[in-house]
């Protein structure tokens, strides 16, 4: 039994501007490939399709084309990540019953898509602890706690206990959009914190042979309970600086009677990043003869700010996505931290008190930047 595991697509996004739709086409085109000479029983897609809730109609026009064409050679489970509305992506799933299965729903999470050789895939959408709780009461009608762990907990129950029902030995594998304990992360995953807590051990996907995993951007393995393998396949392109030393890719999955093995197999890269700091005179000569034609962000180190910068880097790097100038003159350093999307908003916000009031907030204003965050992000999940 064959696997293809990707996640993160991200169709739509930007790249400091840049649009990267073609970008994502040309992965898409070698992810049809593989599924056409890899002779693979299913492409499993563990979530974030999209950038956002409501994608642009490029995006979803790309989408809808690859699935036509994914179907050709294989079958393809699609779930839900956090960037993604779970009911668009999930309109029309009961009317895809042969080739393409939509996972975006909870009531379905314990509803296996059965492959040949008695192969089962199960797909958990994104399991936002505000949204799903409710919905995952046990029998006794007890809500699951108010934290990533204790839904994908439940789930996973439901998971095993369908597991339990079925006669004879089955591989089975699960899909999953989450930040699992251990992994790392770059700037370019949205925070999922709720109730200040994020994470998910790996020892709750114990049961099951595979566990498919999306939300992270970097490949990585992790240790998993006895007999369980949990990979993150990580995203085909690389969506921020943090990931310029990432190799994309896509995960060939081979499930034998005993063990799960899995290859990387390199996905296309459309242009390399690279991340370039000295004075104008150095970028400008040799060390800059390799990046020519690179996304580049350049850190210019003069003492003092280079008449024309922008003209002048942009002449010599024409695909320069940042341009920055930082004196490396002890004295004129700034003491301003930089900000990236991989900070704890709730930390940054706290600093922000401390500098404008001198002191850290209490524990009542803790409790009240928390509330204001989660209710923006609770807005924007439900867009």
């Amino acid at each position: 039994m064959r696997l293809l595991h990707t996640s993160d697509w991200h169709l739509g996004r930007t790249l400091h501007g840049v649009d990267l739709i073609d970008h994502q086409a040309a992965y898409l085109d070698h992810l049809v490939e593989l599924a056409r000479t890899s002779d693979v029983d299913a492409v499993v897609v563990a979530g974030d399709v999209y950038d956002r809730a409501i994608p642009p109609v490029e995006a979803v026009t790309l989408l809808s084309e690859t699935l036509a064409r994914l179907t050709e050679h294989t079958t393809v489970v699609l779930t839900s990540g956090n960037h993604d509305s779970a009911t668009r992506l999930g309109f029309g799933a009961p009317l895809m019953r042969d080739r393409v299965r939509l996972r975006t729903r909870v009531a379905g999470l314990a509803e296996p898509v059965e492959l040949d050789d008695g192969l089962l895939v199960y797909g958990l959408p994104y399991l936002d602890p505000d949204a799903v709780r409710h919905a995952l009461a046990d029998d006794e009608g007890a809500v699951p706690a108010r934290s990533h762990e204790a839904v994908t907990a439940e789930a996973m129950r439901r998971v095993r206990a369908d597991l339990a029902r079925r006669p004879g030995a089955r591989r089975s594998v699960v899909a999953a959009h989450a930040f699992v304990v251990g992994g790392t992360a770059s700037e370019s995953e949205r925070d999922i914190r709720v109730g200040g807590v994020d994470n998910v051990p790996a020892q709750v996907f114990a049961g099951v042979d595979y566990v498919a995993l999306g939300h992270l951007h970097g490949p990585q393995g992790l240790q998993g309970p006895d007999g369980t393998v949990l990979r993150y396949s990580g995203s085909p392109l690389a969506y921020s600086f943090s990931e310029l030393r990432h190799t994309k890719s896509t995960v060939l999955v081979d499930l034998s009677a005993d063990e799960a093995r899995t290859e990387l197999v390199p996905a296309p890269v459309p242009r390399r990043l690279a991340d370039l700091t000295g004075t104008l005179d150095e970028l400008l000569g040799a060390a800059g003869d390799a990046h020519g034609d690179d996304w580049v962000r350049i850190t210019v180190t003069d003492e003092h700010r280079p008449a024309d910068l922008y003209r002048r880097v942009r002449t010599r790097f024409p695909h320069a996505l940042v341009v920055q100038h930082r004196s490396a003159s002890p004295d004129s350093a700034s003491p301003t931290a930089v900000v990236t999307a991989a900070h704890d908003p709730l930390e940054v916000a706290s600093d922000f008190v401390a500098l404008v009031t001198g002191h850290g907030p209490s524990a009542d204003e803790l409790a009240v930047l928390r509330a204001a965050y989660e209710h923006v992000t609770a807005a924007e999940r439900s867009a």
